[in-house]
């Protein structure tokens, strides 16, 4: 071959070559360069664990941390999982890692959009970016990752629809996109995913229908579309099609109708959990036939009829909640047979009779809650005695009978004891005082006698203390300072009596106390509050106490409900009272206080309800009210206040009631008091008050008591006034049936007192109203109203409102 001839093949072989494209192959130093680039767009300042990513270490790429290199030396792995990462995908160059199986970038705080280039990634067979802070939508290049088994996006800020390219991930066994912000994507578009196990879509924002193409990824194992607005009734195809299905999560969605009844066809299932939807109609009988089901959650739907006694046959079942539905059955003693229950929770529904003893036979139950229904009959000793490892017991809200079982004291596990609103009888027993993990103890609203045990005073991590509402006798004994963790001690109504003991000022966590309607006298401790910083809550009227108040009862500021009315304090409030911002509710009536309240209160913007009445109170009122712009009631009248009503109380438009009669108040009554718009009850009566009545008071629409006599004022009355809505100088007699005699005696002061909680009960500003409580303890003990006038003079203006409650 002649030397000519050699040379045009050589030119004609590099005119083929510089025809090909031109193919870039990674190197180990290019990759190198590009990861020390990316890491040099991180913001943490916690990099020290990627200190071996240096220009100085270039030739060592495959000992880097969180890399792995394949045979050519070349990365295929990179492990960034919790790596405290603060950047972006941005500065990733993805076309150097085209060699790429695994990239794991987890728990991170890397943000920004998740760039379409990953597409390049062709070898990639694991993805995960979860709990990130990625946003914008999800590129659909994702989809050209056509070797991917493993994708998750969990927990970022993704949002826009779903791409249906996704699907053509047929090789996708995992993909999780919960948690963020997806919408719905049009599912007409999707394709199956023949290989896929686990789908996770759950806390998005999916709505409309049950998503189709899921029908068609028959090897489902695990789907989870909780917590997103999906609406209809669920295809039966989903209990016939996906039969390999094991965990199925529908929880808080809008799915509705009668679950199917072939949900028994699901016979791999090990959880079903379906809470917080509109399913209605009867829960499936067939449900014993899923011999693997370990929990079933079925809350807070409509479920009506009863309790199926084929979960009996369920032998694995670990939790079983049926909460908030309307099963009305008794409960089946099959349930007994699940001795595997480690949860059961029946509470809210209408069920009754008694708790069948069977249930002694779920020896690992750890939760138990039946509360709100109807059940019955006394609590058991044999079925206390067996659940020895409760830690919480919810049964209040019932009609049990009896007495606590003694047994109670084997629960020493317990943390909570819920037994208030029912009808036990007897003393609480002291066994309760073995209970010493017990947290928050609740035996409020029976009828329990006797003394508080001594033991309860030893229960040292008790939060919360709550035996309201009973018959129990005895004092607090010193011995209460044992509490240290006492957060909540509510011991009102009841017949309690004695004085507090001292040491109860070293209560440093409580933050509420409650003591109201008892017998207990003498004074509160000086120093009570100045250890309680979390203090807000403080009731101790209807009792007997006397002295001052303590200086530092509010040195906290945290005082909420601040109510000591019907006792018998004298002096001045407490200086830090003006500090106290928190205020919202009020009541020093019915003492014989003496100090100056010109200065006592200061600007509360959440007070709502207030009432000094009844005292003898001096000084001025402040100016200040007018700033409390929550108020809808100020009760200031029966004490010696003197000087003007302010203008600014004008300035409280959410003003229901406002009472100042039999004071000394001198001055003309404020113009101002017409912009009062949501004002029904208005009485300056017994002062010293002149001038004439404003025309302003004309446009107060909602009044229905207007009560100004007994002063000097001239004028007439506004002619809009005319049209009150009640009169309240009605007689009482005249409101009574006509066809009957009238009540004489005993009779009448039981019309009295009857017609007087029924004011009460209706009045305008709920906040005025009695407790239903207190109430049906009036009701109970006939108390009865004393006439201090025949009943035929007796208005409707002059009955009194109950000022007993709390």
């Amino acid at each position: 071959m002649t030397p000519t001839r050699n040379t045009c093949l050589i030119l004609f072989h590099l005119l083929l070559i510089s025809l090909l494209p031109l193919k870039i192959t990674s190197s180990p130093r290019t990759q190198a360069e590009a990861l020390i680039r990316w890491k040099n767009s991180f913001t943490s300042s916690s990099l020290t664990s990627l200190a071996s990513w240096s220009l100085t270490n270039l030739s060592n790429l495959c000992n880097w941390t969180s890399i792995v290199c394949d045979s050519s030396t070349t990365v295929s792995q990179i492990n960034l999982s919790n790596a405290n990462i603060s950047g972006s995908l941005t500065d990733f160059n993805f076309t150097e890692f085209s060699t790429l199986t695994r990239f794991d970038l987890s728990s991170n705080n890397l943000e920004g959009p998740i760039p379409s280039t990953i597409g390049g990634l062709s070898k990639l067979t694991f993805l995960d970016l979860s709990t990130n802070l990625f946003d914008e939508n999800i590129p659909p290049e994702v989809a050209e990752l056509t070797e991917l088994q493993y994708l998750n996006l969990n927990n970022n800020n993704l949002n826009g629809t779903i791409p249906y390219q996704l699907s053509n991930l047929q090789k996708i066994r995992y993909l999780d996109l919960g948690s963020n912000y997806l919408e719905t994507p049009d599912w007409s578009k999707f394709s199956g995913m023949p290989l896929l196990t686990h789908l996770n879509l759950y806390y998005n924002s999916l709505t409309f229908e049950f998503p189709s193409f899921i029908l068609n990824c028959q090897n489902l194992t695990f789907l989870d579309l909780s917590l997103n607005q999906l609406s209809g009734q669920i295809p039966e195809l989903v209990f016939t099609d996906l039969g390999k299905l094991e965990y199925l999560n529908l929880t808080d969605n809008l799915f509705q109708g009668v679950f199917p009844s072939n949900v028994s066809k699901l016979s791999n299932l090990i959880e079903i959990r379906v809470a917080n939807n509109n399913f209605s109609g009867s829960i499936p009988e067939d449900i014993g036939i899923l011999s693997n089901l370990q929990i079933v959650e079925l809350f807070n739907n409509s479920f009506v009829g009863h309790i199926p006694s084929s979960l009996g046959q369920l032998k694995k079942l670990q939790s079983l909640d049926l909460r908030m539905n309307a099963l009305n059955s008794t409960v089946p003693p099959e349930l007994g047979f699940c001795t595997n229950l480690t949860y059961l929770a029946l509470a809210v529904n209408q069920l009754s009779g008694e708790l069948p003893l069977s249930l002694s036979n779920l020896i690992k139950i750890t939760d138990l809650g039946l509360s709100d229904n109807f059940f019955s009959g006394e609590i058991s000793a044999n079925l206390v005695a067996n659940w020895t490892k409760l830690v919480s017991v919810q049964l209040h809200n019932n009609s049990f009978t009896g007495k606590i079982p003694p047994e109670i004291g084997l629960l020493t596990k317990l943390n909570y004891l819920f037994l208030y609103k029912n009808k036990l009888s007897g003393p609480i027993p002291s066994e309760i005082g073995n209970l010493n993990d017990l947290i928050i103890l609740d035996l409020s609203g029976n009828q329990l006698s006797g003394p508080i045990p001594s033991t309860v005073w030893n229960l040292t991590n008790l939060n919360g203390l709550q035996l309201f509402s009973n018959n129990l006798t005895g004092t607090i004994p010193p011995e209460v300072v044992n509490m240290a963790s006492l957060v909540t001690l509510d011991l009102n109504t009841n017949q309690l009596y004695g004085e507090l003991p001292e040491n109860i000022s070293g209560l440093s966590n409580l933050n509420s106390i409650s003591l109201f309607t008892n017998n207990f006298s003498g004074i509160i401790p000086a120093d009570f509050g100045k250890y309680s910083p979390f203090l807000s809550y403080v009731s101790f009227s209807n009792n007997s106490f006397s002295g001052e108040l303590p200086t530092e009862l509010c040195s906290g500021f945290a005082l909420e409900d601040f109510t000591v009315n019907g006792n018998n304090f004298t002096g001045s409030l407490p200086a830090c009272l003006r500090n106290c911002s928190k205020l919202n509710r009020v009541r020093l009536d019915g003492n014989h206080f003496t100090g100056n309240i010109s200065d006592a209160f200061g600007v509360h913007p959440d007070l709502d309800f207030i009432t000094l009445s009844g005292n003898q109170f001096v000084g001025q009122i402040s100016p200040e009210w007018g700033e409390c712009k929550n108020l809808s009631n100020l009760q200031l009248d029966r004490n010696r206040i003197s000087g003007e009503i302010p203008a600014e109380l004008g300035n409280l438009t959410r003003l229901a009631v406002l009472s100042l009669d039999s004071n000394e108040l001198t001055g003309k009554i404020p113009p101002e008091l017409g912009k009062l718009g949501m004002l029904f009850k208005l009485n300056l009566s017994n002062n010293h008050l002149t001038g004439e009545i404003p025309q302003s008071i004309g446009n107060l629409t909602k009044l229905n008591y207007l009560e100004l006599s007994n002063n000097s004022l001239i004028g007439d009355i506004p002619e809009d006034l005319g049209n009150l809505s009640e009169n309240p100088d009605l007689l009482l007699k005249d409101v009574l049936d006509q066809r009957l005699l009238p009540p004489t005696g005993q009779l009448a002061e039981e019309v009295v007192f009857i017609v007087n909680i029924a004011l009460a009960c209706t009045r305008n500003n709920p906040e005025a109203r009695p407790s239903m409580r207190f109430v049906a303890q009036e009701l109970a003990a006939r108390s009865q109203a004393y006439l201090s006038e025949p009943l035929g003079m007796i208005t409707i203006s002059r009955l009194t409102s109950l000022e007993k409650h709390d």
